[in-house]
């Protein structure tokens, strides 16, 4: 399953991610995909699920654990607000985000700067019910 090849566990990984909330594991998703019935194995959902995040159809961030958590997202360059509680994602606009990093780098005679950035708090939802 390289590429842009399209099979049907392909299809239903990219479809279980989707309905996922926030970032999941390729066992939480497999998990998922077994409870509706579908005989993929889980090797077949970590390969689907690498082409995904290589093809910019997901983003991958590892966890505290170092676990890779998957989640479907937007092609263009963003960055994610993550609830730690209960794993809410809001994708969040690059533009501030890309200007800090570019004056950092520019403050530190660094040119073609590139980052990786994913900020992490409780949600609102999560708040109010502790």
């Amino acid at each position: 399953m390289s590429g842009k090849r399209n099979t049907w566990q392909k299809d239903a990984v990219r479809h279980a991610l989707g309905e996922a909330v926030g970032f999941v594991s390729a066992q939480q998703l497999h998990q998922v995909l077994h409870a509706h019935g579908s005989t993929i194995g889980l090797a077949t959902v970590y390969r689907a699920l690498a082409d995904l995040a290589a093809n910019q159809d997901a983003d991958s961030i590892t966890s505290t654990d170092g676990q890779t958590l998957f989640r479907a997202c937007t092609t263009s360059h963003h960055h994610h607000l993550i609830c730690r509680d209960c794993g809410r994602t809001v994708e969040i606009d690059a533009d501030q985000v890309e200007a800090w990093a570019s004056g950092i780098g520019v403050a530190n005679g660094f040119t073609d700067v590139s980052h990786t950035i994913e900020l992490f708090g409780v949600c609102s939802h999560c708040r109010q019910t502790k």
